[in-house]
């Protein structure tokens, strides 16, 4: 398998970069390469080192500050007297509407009793049984 070859390959050459870095051998790992030493020799990659040249440009200018958000205005406090009257309208407004839901609910009714009726008293009587 070509991929276990480039694996072992690489970890060869990584210790060998690591040994020339530190300056000294690793004893653990030297009995591994051993086995991938001929696959290393024929497969040497040169590296180049390449030196890239940063100029800082211009600092930016300090990000401007939004100014604080300004607070929403409070209503004015309500009277007492002016609270109780907007209740009492709620409520008076309120109650109309479960009045008229409640009617529309009986005339609903009395139409569908009405249709039943209807249609009970118009159907045929069903034959008599024979005996």
């Amino acid at each position: 398998m070509k991929w276990i070859r480039e694996r072992d390959a690489l970890i060869a050459q990584t210790l060998a970069f690591v040994q020339s870095v530190s300056g000294k051998k690793d004893g653990a790992r030297q009995p591994d390469t051993a086995a991938v030493a001929p696959i290393l020799a024929a497969e040497i990659v040169s590296v180049q080192t390449v030196t890239v040249a940063f100029e800082p440009q211009q600092a930016d200018p300090p990000p401007q500050v939004a100014p604080p958000p300004q607070p929403l205005p409070v209503p004015p406090p309500r009277m007492a007297g002016d609270f109780r009257s907007e209740m009492q309208a709620r409520i008076a407004n309120f109650r109309k509407h479960q009045e008229r839901f409640e009617r529309e609910r009986e005339e609903y009714c009395a139409a569908t009793l009405t249709k039943l009726r209807a249609a009970i008293r118009d159907a045929a009587p069903p034959p008599p049984a024979q005996k």
